[in-house]
């Protein structure tokens, strides 16, 4: 209370000794006299301006911006509105206007020299920064730090008409520019990525370019509402190897997905997996008009339903197994929107329990199926994944014979479709949180094998994606996601250590895992068709006579050699 008190003292004082000031000058020059009346009046507007519109009381001078000294010139032209009528015929216009030019010019003169004497004096500036983006993001960073240690050598910008100019005696170089410009052996300290609009793609381009020139660098989140927030500087955060990974599809069609989805009653699967919660957010800001959440994992349910805190979610507990609880969920919720996620997906762990799997992932697929037709649900769309084209390991191919049945059963009411993508960042199965863990323990980092290799999407992007399908489906179609160019893992391991401050972590080399494919592929053969949308392609259905699968189906679940029949049902998987 008291700095206020003081500052709110300092603040009328200044407006006191000023405008007495410059009127005194004023009267002295036209009239070679002085009235105290004009000048009471004059002062008390203008303070009462200072506090009610500019509440210079609680400015920090130190921080003022070009935009801080303009607001405080329009509030006292303002006042100079107010107060004219009743100063007109003791004092001319043009004697008014000079003294309202004379004032504004003072005062800005005494906040700008308390600025730069204020932001000149005990800062050292010990540390460069390069600022890449001179936009509205750019030059707030730069008001931000001129109170740092930081001096800003540069900014860089892909804007050819801003290249070869200056801010504030500051150069505005283009990357290669910048390039050319600098010594590479001489290392500057922060490199900020101050362009929140910016696509993934460049933010990737800039770093392989760039951080071999910097020890460090930060990125603006891409986020609209931080340009309109003070401090930008609080919501830097170090590049992820997310940030390098990151690719978001170029024609999501949000229109689609909410008409898809908007006022329907949608079950998911597996609700309270990686991706079974987040198309569960997904179906919540899309405007379902009920949405229930099947999980067996009483944890995994408990953690999504909380969050989603709405009254349209139910959670319902209990595993796709149990066909009768399945029964009675669907055909007491009628949903219009199936959407199955639920399945075993860890490699290794399926290959150590191949039975396991074979129940969870085929017979619990089959099941969700075989209920949506029953009770005539309008659209079923099964989560697959890569690992089931040409499968080397029994998680692919038991999705490969889910792809099967989805494909093949006679469903007149219900269109059914698969929906086939690699790995998302962020995941439970993702590598990266497992190198991260590894990195923060100090190493090393185990990589299966030199050449293996991944494709990565947020988990975000490929939920909306997987419910843009839904959108398009009309039954027994596979499509397949779009997910960029695959990243060599040994890749990836090295730039995320690149990103850590532990530079000398190892990386070894464990050797392929039972089941472990070098590649992921998307195709069993060439033949695809395209869709309306680049991300969304659709695979050749493979034709299976359908009582001959379940035929196929129940041998799996009774014979002892499991894989010999995986194969039968599966001829491309290639057990490794």
């Amino acid at each position: 209370m008291n700095m206020y008190l003081d500052k709110r003292v300092l603040n009328f004082l200044i407006i006191i000794c000023l405008t007495f000031a410059t009127l005194t000058w004023v009267f002295w020059i036209f009239h070679k006299s002085f009235d105290l009346n004009v000048v009471l009046w004059v002062i008390l507007v203008r303070i009462l301006a200072s506090v009610l519109i500019f509440k210079d009381y609680s400015l920090s001078w130190s921080k003022a911006s070009q935009k801080t000294f303009m607001l405080k010139s329009f509030v006292y032209i303002a006042a100079f509105c107010v107060y004219m009528p009743f100063l007109y015929g003791h004092v001319s216009v043009a004697e008014m206007l000079s003294e309202l030019a004379f004032f504004i010019f003072s005062i800005n003169f005494i906040m700008y020299a308390y600025s730069i004497s204020i932001n000149r004096s005990g800062i050292k500036k010990s540390k460069s920064l390069v600022i890449f983006g001179a936009g509205q993001a750019g030059l707030k960073l730069k008001e931000e730090y001129k109170n740092s240690k930081y001096k800003i050598e540069y900014f860089l910008d892909d804007d050819v008409a801003l290249q070869k100019r200056s801010i504030d005696n500051i150069k505005i170089f283009s990357q290669n520019m910048f390039i050319k410009n600098i010594n590479e052996e001489k290392k500057l300290e922060l490199l900020v990525i101050a362009m929140p609009s910016t696509k993934p793609e460049r933010t990737r381009e800039i770093y392989n370019k760039l951080s071999s020139y910097f020890i460090e660098i930060k990125i603006l989140p891409s986020l609209d509402r931080i340009l309109n927030r003070n401090y930008l500087s609080s919501e830097l955060k170090n590049i992820s190897v997310e940030d390098l990974l990151a690719r978001h599809p170029k024609d999501l069609d949000k229109k689609a997905i909410l008409k898809f989805l908007k006022n329907k009653k949608v079950l998911i699967t597996g609700a309270g997996g990686s991706i079974g919660s987040e198309i569960s957010r997904q179906c919540l800001k899309y405007g379902v008009k009920e949405l229930t959440l099947l999980d067996h994992s009483e944890f995994n349910l408990y953690s999504i339903y909380e969050e989603l805190n709405s009254n349209i979610v139910k959670p319902i507990m209990h595993s796709v197994l149990s066909i009768k609880s399945l029964e009675k969920t669907i055909s007491t919720c009628r949903p219009d929107i199936i959407l199955h996620t639920a399945a075993y997906k860890h490699v290794p762990l399926v290959e150590s329990n191949i039975d396991e799997a074979i129940q969870n992932n085929i017979i619990g697929t089959k099941n969700c199926i075989d209920l949506a037709i029953k009770y005539s649900v309008k659209k079923f769309i099964l989560v697959s994944t890569d690992k089931a084209v040409r499968p080397t390991s029994v998680m692919g191919a038991t999705k490969r014979i889910c792809e099967l049945y989805a494909g093949n059963i006679k469903s007149d009411h219900t269109d059914i479709a698969v929906v086939r993508f690699g790995n998302v960042l962020g995941s439970s199965g993702s590598v990266i949180p497992k190198f991260k863990k590894q990195i923060e323990e100090g190493g090393p980092v185990t990589v299966t094998h030199k050449d293996i290799t991944r494709y990565f999407m947020f988990i975000p992007e490929a939920c909306e994606l997987v419910l843009q399908t839904g959108a398009i489906a009309k039954g027994k179609e596979i499509f397949i996601l779009d997910m960029g160019e695959p990243v060599r893992i040994i890749d990836l391991a090295n730039k995320m250590i690149g990103l850590s401050e532990k530079k000398d972590i190892q990386i070894e080399f464990t050797g392929l895992r039972s089941g472990e494919k070098l590649y992921e592929e998307f195709l069993i053969n060439e033949s695809d068709k395209k869709t309306k949308y680049d991300s969304i392609t659709v695979a050749s259905n493979t034709i299976y006579d359908m009582q001959k699968l379940k035929n196929d189906i129940e041998e799996l679940l009774t014979c002892e050699n499991k894989i010999i029949q995986l194969k039968k049902i599966v001829p491309e998987f290639n057990h490794q």
